[in-house]
């Protein structure tokens, strides 16, 4: 079984679409845990009422924390070998699960991620597709993050459960990616779009530089590395994270 993790704040015009997304996933035997965290816009009630409609969806809720300590209350209650997070404005394919268990199992490996379309808050493509490496190390993620979110596929069977850090709100998956493949090696990269990643207004802008001194932060003080290392880093993820979205 899949648990997918799927942190809900005020996000009442999406989240319906995303848990659509899932309820047409191709391979049936997945829990969906959407932790509700404070919400105010009664986007929690929408949960509800598939929850209502559908036993695999289980919502919990718990005052506002934030995404990761969310993430962390979702992946704590998992039951499935697997885990996915599943932002609750994101989407799905039907064959994303059928698709990333297969790549899985084709790799032996523990980690996969997919390429996804780009769309704006309206549902429309706004970029081209993003397509990760088919293979890529504990280094090349430190020179830019090629795991999605949305497309990350991870089997706790070897290794369990690895919770997100909470006290880096900006930088929380990314950190988690990098504990994993710290694990297991490598992380593969299927080439089939099989998810859409929305990027709103506000993430157009502003997000990358609010993320330049939380993503040192993370060379220097999670990953140890000494000031020259963490600088030469910083540059190749910023110069590929440009790169990235410029498309």
């Amino acid at each position: 079984m899949v648990s997918i993790i799927t942190p809900l704040y005020n996000n009442k015009r999406y989240v319906a679409q995303t848990i659509e997304s899932v309820i047409a996933q191709t391979h049936t035997q997945w829990e969906m845990i959407i932790v509700d965290d404070g919400s105010t816009d009664g986007s929690e009630n929408i949960a509800q009422q598939y929850a209502q409609q559908d036993h695999r969806i289980i919502v919990i809720q718990q005052e506002h924390k934030g995404s990761a300590a969310a993430r962390n209350e979702g992946i704590r209650q998992a039951k499935g070998r697997y885990i996915a997070l599943l932002d609750s404005d994101d989407l799905w394919e039907p064959k994303f699960l059928e698709s990333q268990l297969q790549l899985l199992q084709k790799t032996s490996g523990c980690l996969v991620c997919s390429a996804h379309k780009r769309i704006n808050e309206d549902g429309i493509e706004c970029l081209s597709p993003f397509f990760p490496p088919e293979q890529a190390t504990h280094r090349d993620l430190l020179k830019t993050c090629s795991i999605s979110c949305l497309t990350a596929l991870y089997d706790t069977k070897q290794y369990g459960k690895i919770l997100l850090h909470e006290n880096f709100r900006l930088r929380d998956d990314y950190i988690l990616w990098l504990e994993i493949i710290k694990k297991v090696g490598i992380v593969y990269g299927n080439q089939e779009i099989l998810a859409s990643y929305r990027i709103t207004n506000s993430q157009k802008s502003a997000r990358k530089i609010k993320t330049i001194i939380p993503q040192y932060k993370v060379y220097r003080q999670v990953e140890k590395l000494n000031i020259p290392q963490s600088i030469y880093y910083l540059i190749c993820w910023a110069i590929k994270g440009f790169n990235k979205y410029k498309k």
